[in-house]
């Protein structure tokens, strides 16, 4: 019985001791105090089966190329076929006519069924944000080149966390979103350039920071810009597809 009796006042001891832990830990004051109600978040409705959301901007949905332009300002020469718009040799890069500061950016790209050449010659483009940051197009299904040049990578800066590509002829995806740089009005640097990017609803580069835009040769280093400018797709030669092109401004 001495034993019982103790066991059970031990027990309410220490059952004691933790509401009084509680209690003191418990917070105080009225929860409306943390409450924020404005401004109320605009209703936006998701997209489905792979359409773009009710804000986005649409670029390309298959019917027209009214938003583009090549570098002259003259209407595209790229193929358009089945609701995608293909690269055609020779004919130059395409630009929107819209100009887009910070964004969140959706496409969708194929490079040919029937393979041709290796590395940097097999289904290469770009999708080159405000004509500087190039993030890279390419097949590199079991196509080995340098890790910063492959599909996914922002050019010559970052490597893909992983290769999520598809094999050659299988749509793929991009989300991008990207933050633009800020510059002072002496032209000197504030704020770097960051970008995220998901591949086929991978991520594969989280918030990283880019060092200036994309260069084929030598570092990467910044030059004052408009904080707005146009969305820049390559022409590399190869046949590569787009289609489902919308873009959000944040």
């Amino acid at each position: 019985m001495t034993t019982l009796a103790y066991r059970t006042g031990s027990a309410a001891f220490w059952l004691g001791v933790a509401a009084l832990a509680f209690a003191q830990e418990a917070p105080r004051g009225d929860p409306a105090d943390t409450e924020i109600w404005e401004p109320e978040p605009v209703a936006v409705t998701p997209g489905t089966g792979g359409a773009p959301p009710s804000d986005a901007i649409v670029l390309f949905d298959g019917s027209d190329l009214d938003q583009w332009r090549h570098r002259d300002g003259g209407d595209v020469q790229w193929s358009l076929a089945d609701g995608a718009v293909t690269v055609v040799r020779g004919m130059g890069d395409i630009f929107t006519r819209e100009s887009f500061g910070d964004i969140q950016l959706h496409v969708e790209w194929r490079t040919p069924a029937v393979i041709e050449g290796e590395g940097q010659g097999r289904g290469n483009s770009g999708i080159i944000i405000q004509q500087r940051y190039e993030v890279q197009v390419l097949d590199s299904w079991e196509n080995r080149t340098y890790s910063n040049g492959q599909a996914a990578s922002i050019y010559k800066q970052h490597i893909p966390q992983v290769n999520a590509s598809r094999p050659p002829g299988e749509w793929q995806s991009y989300d991008i979103f990207f933050t633009a740089p800020r510059f002072a009005e002496d032209g000197t640097l504030t704020a770097p350039a960051h970008m995220t990017v998901v591949h086929n609803g991978v991520l594969v580069h989280n918030d990283v920071e880019l060092a200036g835009p994309t260069r084929f040769i030598g570092e990467p280093s910044y030059e004052a810009h408009p904080l707005e400018q146009p969305l820049q797709i390559q022409d590399h030669a190869n046949p590569v597809s787009f289609r489902n092109i919308w873009i959000r401004e944040l």
